[in-house]
């Protein structure tokens, strides 16, 4: 729990602080910088609106922050054979369900801390590289920082994040084991019944 609500922290409600290196910013470091920036100042603006009423925070994650994120391919990995041997309309539904998890399990992280800030490490990567890793640091009181890594692709002329790893701990590769035992209990539609089942709990409360 402590590793997947860093990373909404992170990457949506953080004030990124880029060190900067003398050449130029690499475009994947910029948009999570950018994307990041954007997102507080926008929570910031509306901080009366958002804290009383979380749709509006899942309304401008959908907004700002979803289109950087590649879940068809974050679903198929976390899925992984499963996802190969599902049907065009499981993987549709598992995909949104599991798009929803993370944004609204995370939405009062996003408010609580949308005054954090960050610090985002120089990316050295070739010119042509197409999958590269982000890395920043959120500072923790009292302790080291946390570390926050970004992997990210070219897909489709833009780049996708495609997992997270926090303090050593990959995102895709934590839910691959978690949801691997839930459809070996039951199956892949038993699965996203359960994720429509949490995600509906957590918009009600």
């Amino acid at each position: 729990m402590r590793v997947l609500y860093s990373l909404f922290v992170v990457l949506l409600c953080a004030g990124a602080q880029v060190s900067r290196a003398a050449d130029a910013v690499h475009p994947a470091l910029a948009l999570v910088t950018q994307t990041a920036d954007k997102i507080q100042t926008q929570l910031r603006a509306e901080r009366d609106v958002v804290t009383k009423n979380p749709k509006r925070v899942y309304e401008l994650v959908e907004q700002i922050v979803l289109p950087n994120f590649d879940f068809t391919s974050m679903s198929a990995s976390v899925l992984g054979k499963n996802w190969r041997g599902a049907s065009d309309t499981q993987k549709q539904r598992f995909t949104q369900e599991f798009k929803l998890l993370l944004v609204r399990t995370y939405a009062k992280a996003l408010v609580d801390n949308m005054d954090r800030k960050i610090a985002t490490q120089p990316l050295r990567a070739a010119d042509n590289a197409t999958d590269v890793t982000v890395h920043t640091e959120i500072p923790q009181q009292g302790g080291f920082p946390l570390p926050i890594n970004y992997s990210m692709e070219i897909k489709d002329g833009a780049w996708k994040v495609y997992d997270v790893d926090i303090d050593g701990i990959s995102m895709v590769k934590n839910y691959r084991t978690t949801f691997a035992n839930e459809v070996k209990q039951g199956s892949v539609d038993d699965l996203i019944k359960k994720l429509s089942e949490r995600n509906q709990q957590a918009a009600n409360e």
